[in-house]
């Protein structure tokens, strides 16, 4: 499709391409974008932005360039109630407006054995919590929780079950060079986690 508008974030770090194309989203008018990145990152993150607002996205690649078509008058589509489906007469699991804010694979700061023991004994009592927590958001060697053979994946699977949004971030995933064995969750950058950050009611670090 021709875009009518080319954002170029070629070069550009998490989270400078989803800010650039929402500036662009958020400009009146319907119409479409072309986003230009390079790199598996910025794809999944903008993809994922135009997607959440409604649009609708295709992505070529060429030569590890990619192009990320948004059309906007894609909104209407899916905004039609008729497209949606029907709720569950028992309705969506209850989420509590709690947020978990982790950074660390540990809890504490003393033997690495005691603290992957301590970490796993949260996850349990996260499990029981009822309403489960609106978020976990995993950063920095936080992503290692949500991997192949983590000691809380059974636990954060659960979570995700009972309606908490697992947010890991993609920048770290790929630090770590984890990004291949994430098991649980959705990649995310940091204007998402922010934002979920801002729209708690209370938030709970564990660094």
């Amino acid at each position: 499709m021709t875009a009518s508008i080319i954002v170029d974030c070629r070069g550009l770090a998490c989270p400078q391409p989803v800010l650039k194309t929402k500036g662009e989203l958020d400009r009146p008018g319907t119409g479409s974008l072309q986003v230009l990145v390079d790199n598996q990152a910025a794809r999944e993150n903008v993809t994922m932005l135009a997607q959440n607002a409604g649009h609708r996205v295709s992505v070529e690649e060429i030569d590890g360039l990619f192009k990320i078509n948004i059309d906007r008058a894609g909104v209407e589509q899916a905004a039609d109630p008729g497209k949606q489906p029907a709720p569950s007469e028992a309705g969506p699991p209850p989420v509590s407006n709690t947020v978990y804010f982790i950074t660390t694979n540990l809890l504490g700061q003393g033997s690495p054995d005691l603290g992957q023991v301590l970490m796993k004994s949260l996850f349990v009592t996260l499990v029981e919590q009822n309403p489960a927590p609106k978020s976990v958001l995993l950063l920095n060697t936080g992503v290692h929780l949500a991997v192949e053979e983590s000691p809380v994946l059974e636990h954060l699977l659960t979570l995700s079950s009972k309606g908490t949004g697992v947010l890991v971030c993609g920048t770290c995933l790929d630090y770590y060079r984890l990004r291949e064995k994430l098991a649980v969750g959705s990649v995310s950058n940091m204007y998402d986690i922010h934002g979920r950050l801002d729209q708690a009611a209370k938030v709970i670090t564990i660094a």
